[in-house]
């Protein structure tokens, strides 16, 4: 049961109640439900799920984790989750609400006889086992950024809920040439740590958002460029975009759609100095027949009399 019912449910309140409703309301329940006193099959098991609630709840740590994150947070704050035995049950109960069950059975209605609060109805002790402070759980966290930030590196702002609920933003140092998919850990933003122990870290999962015409391969920027098919046929010197400014790219004569044209160390340069190239890949744009007049018609069914098909190179090509 414990782990799949909302903890506010178990124990009857609103996620806005305060730690004396909480403590009130614990109480009650533990009083109904304890092993000791229900001797019902199921008593055991939903006092257990009673004490799993208090412990998250009563903790202004684990509550803000649960809040945030439900059970996935408050196991990484520190609790353990599952149910545990009778005994350590007796661990979880407060020395007030021990007595609140168990008084009457003593003379005076409080612990009589040299009892302590600390001790159990049966004889002996109950003893709170000694915590070892741990370290909070990581948190997964996704952010997009700017491809500009991705290629040349820079902070990016991120919103996160504190270990005590409340939204706080942080700066997340971004490394340039990042790669779509890479992750990201900031130390000590992750899930609260228990009994003293330091908080997680926090893992993000880098995205970036496409450019209008960039795109990134590796270190590698490409981009696709529009080329008429007499600049295609004869060659030239065009002019094409960068990150930041222009540059002339050569197009070989008789260039084809779709060939690669590779500016060698003109590309993203990494954190660790790496540098990729410059790709502009040829797409050849024909004309509208719209355009075209009487002469250009001509031309082009002249010419396209007298040049090879190209086609007639393929092996399932006939004429």
């Amino acid at each position: 049961m414990a782990g799949t019912r909302d903890y506010y449910e178990v124990l009857g309140i609103s996620r806005g109640a305060s730690a004396d409703e909480i403590r009130a309301a614990h109480r009650k329940l533990a009083r109904k439900y304890h092993p000791d006193i229900n001797k019902e099959d199921d008593a055991s098991e939903k006092f257990n799920e009673i004490q799993e609630a208090y412990d998250v709840l009563s903790d202004q740590e684990k509550r803000a984790a649960y809040d945030q994150f439900g059970h996935a947070g408050a196991q990484a704050s520190g609790h353990p989750g599952g149910h545990a035995g009778q005994s350590a049950a007796w661990s979880q109960v407060d020395p007030e609400t021990f007595e609140s069950i168990f008084g009457d059975m003593f003379s005076g209605g409080g612990f009589s006889g040299g009892r302590s609060a600390g001790a159990g109805p049966f004889g002996g002790g109950y003893q709170q086992p000694r915590q070892q402070p741990s370290k909070g759980g990581n948190i997964d966290h996704e952010i997009t950024i700017p491809f500009t930030t991705a290629v040349e590196g820079g902070t990016q702002s991120v919103r996160m809920r504190s270990a005590d609920g409340e939204l706080e933003s942080i700066d997340v140092k971004i490394p340039k040439g990042i790669s779509d998919g890479a992750k990201l850990r900031v130390k000590g933003k992750g899930g609260p740590g228990a009994f003293g122990g330091p908080a997680g870290d926090m893992i993000i999962k880098v995205r970036i958002a496409p450019h209008p015409w960039f795109r990134k391969e590796g270190l590698d920027l490409v981009i696709e460029i529009p080329v008429t098919i007499t600049e295609a046929t004869l060659g030239g010197s065009i002019k094409v975009p960068l990150l930041s400014g222009t540059a002339n790219v050569r197009v070989p004569a008789g260039c084809s759609s779709g060939r690669r044209i590779r500016v060698k160390g003109q590309g993203i340069t990494d954190s660790k100095g790496r540098t990729g190239d410059y790709i502009a890949i040829i797409r050849i744009e024909a004309p509208d027949r719209d355009d075209l007049d009487k002469k250009d018609v001509d031309a082009l069914e002249s010419m396209g009399e007298r040049l090879k098909n190209p086609r007639a190179g393929e092996p399932w090509f006939k004429d």
